[in-house]
């Protein structure tokens, strides 16, 4: 992939959700990830791929204040966020799925989805149970519809199988109108079938939400990205269109282990 493909889409600042200049971050001794520049538009879909190691989800935490960057600088529409702490960058619009989920296991599908919502409103302070035209049940309401949860709505979160928990996990990070969203391996665990539900719910998501995916599942990634940046030993190495990265011999030999040749 011709290196200009990459240097162009770094020139300028322009309509840009994301734009990350030299960021790394290092654990004493331990290189997590290195110079990483990104420049990613408003309303892009992104996957980050790489092997375990190469430091996709350590730059994530950086990107949302989880840790800070040990250099660099972050900015988000335009707005150096790298030494923003986490709360306020969810208040600009910047949310996050995490590997592990983090649900209120005895709470219902609907009461979660609301209490996000309510939980970036001005709102969210009130102590006013909602009444049925209140607008954040019925903002709840949406984005069930959205994640084809909505005949869930009464059902315990443990009640839920996995696929669905992921699939309410994504509902949470559209809660507030996110204007760009990290989805951390989403397809983790999931059956062929919940995975191709889960394509279909990240595809029909509203244009103006641009979001990165960190993924292993090849398949689900590349069908869900318009762009792809590719780690390797904490660095980008390869940028370009899914095409360009799934027929690469390089991403091939370290990524895929050869898999994909032919």
């Amino acid at each position: 992939m011709a290196q200009s493909n990459v240097a162009s889409r770094l020139e300028g600042t322009g309509a840009h959700a994301l734009e990350l200049d030299d960021v790394a971050r290092h654990f004493g001794a331990l290189v997590a990830f290195s110079d990483v520049s990104m420049r990613i538009a408003a309303g892009e879909r992104r996957a980050v791929l790489g092997s375990n190691g190469a430091g996709k989800t350590t730059l994530f935490n950086a990107i949302t204040g989880d840790f800070m960057p040990t250099a660099g600088r972050i900015r988000f529409f335009g707005e150096d966020i790298t030494s923003m702490p986490t709360h306020e960058r969810i208040r600009r619009g910047l949310r996050r799925t995490y590997q592990i989920s983090q649900l209120f296991a005895r709470m219902s599908v609907l009461n979660s989805v609301f209490l996000a919502c309510r939980g970036v409103s001005r709102n969210r302070f009130s102590l006013l149970r909602p009444g049925l035209s209140d607008a954040t049940m019925a903002q709840a309401e949406l984005i069930l519809n959205a994640v084809h949860l909505d005949a869930y709505r009464d059902t315990l979160v443990a009640a839920l199988s996995h696929g669905q928990q992921r699939q309410l996990e994504i509902a949470l990070a559209l809660a507030g109108a996110p204007r760009f969203i990290l989805f951390d391996e989403p397809a983790a665990g999931l059956s062929p079938t919940e995975r191709h539900d889960l394509v279909a719910i990240l595809n029909a998501l509203p244009k103006h939400i641009g979001y990165i995916i960190i993924e292993h599942d090849l398949d689900v990634a590349l069908r869900v990205s318009e762009y792809v940046s590719m780690m390797h030993n904490g660095r980008v190495f390869k940028e370009g269109t899914p095409a360009e990265i799934e027929a690469d011999p390089q991403v091939q030999d370290i990524y895929l282990g050869g898999r994909h040749h032919g």
